[in-house]
């Protein structure tokens, strides 16, 4: 005998998954990398420039006792295409540049990297500032262990080529070091370590890309500028490396922070 029972109520519908908000984050990472770019293109003007100018002086200096001595100086006979203020004005034109393309490759990645819809408050800060430092490891500060930078003009023109392809390859190695160090990071984390084994281990991930960059060919080219100088213009470089990704990263998650703020406290 069957028991009649009242109809069956209808199910709740499943609620539609957002779609992440790409086209969004995409004017938000434009903007902040075209700001982060006009910082660090501010600070290399006001702060490597003069030394760019002081190797130039240099540069003139030793063409000049070459031509004194009967030697040939190509340097000497080469005719400068733009003044120090049109390559001032192109540095900062350049660096915004840069940080736009550069904006867009840090959204795509956190798009990719966080998949669900962005946070808000500190969660954003963490997650924006985490992928910036993740970036000037892969992308600045471990290629410029291997192959620091050096003033432009430095280097025989015939070996651009090789140079250029072995600064791309220190490049995609430190981008699949800081994938690996994630890949070791969220495994361990799943196969239940605390947070000092994770971060150990990827932190050893790290060494390994960092060990791994050191296997390819040195610099072709001698550097012949005065240590001192040298010295300063790298460091300056990197910092100006420094600033792009932490201005990237807060800029981005400026935003979100501000929702913050303005949302009213519950009651």
């Amino acid at each position: 005998m069957s028991v009649t029972t009242g109809p069956t109520p209808p199910s709740a519908p499943s609620r539609p998954t957002a779609p992440y908000p790409l086209l969004p984050l995409l004017g938000r990472g434009l903007a902040a990398g075209g700001l982060a770019g006009l910082l660090s293109g501010l600070f290399s003007l006001l702060l490597a420039e003069p030394l760019m100018d002081r190797a130039i002086r240099l540069e003139e200096q030793r063409s000049a006792a070459a031509s004194h001595h009967g030697g040939h100086s190509h340097a000497a006979e080469a005719e400068e295409l733009f003044t120090r203020g049109t390559q001032h004005l192109g540095l900062v034109v350049t660096a915004v540049v840069a940080g736009l393309a550069l904006g867009v490759f840090f959204t795509l990645a956190h798009a990719l990297v966080h998949r669900t819809a962005p946070q808000t408050g500190d969660r954003a800060w963490q997650r924006a500032m985490g992928l910036a430092g993740a970036g000037f490891l892969a992308l600045s500060l471990l290629p410029a262990l291997r192959y620091p930078a050096n003033p432009p003009g430095v280097g025989d023109g015939g070996t651009v080529t090789e140079r250029q392809a072995l600064w791309l390859a220190a490049l995609v190695i430190g981008v699949l070091g800081m994938v690996l160090a994630r890949q070791v990071h969220l495994r361990l984390g799943a196969a239940g370590h605390g947070l000092p084994a994770r971060q150990t281990g990827a932190a050893l991930a790290v060494a390994a890309t960092l060990a791994a960059l050191f296997l390819l060919p040195d610099n072709p080219d001698p550097v012949p500028v005065p240590a001192d100088l040298l010295w300063d213009f790298r460091v300056l470089s990197l910092a100006s490396h420094v600033i792009l990704w932490a201005a990237l990263g807060a800029l981005f998650a400026a935003p979100a922070l501000l929702r913050r703020r303005r949302t009213p406290a519950p009651a």
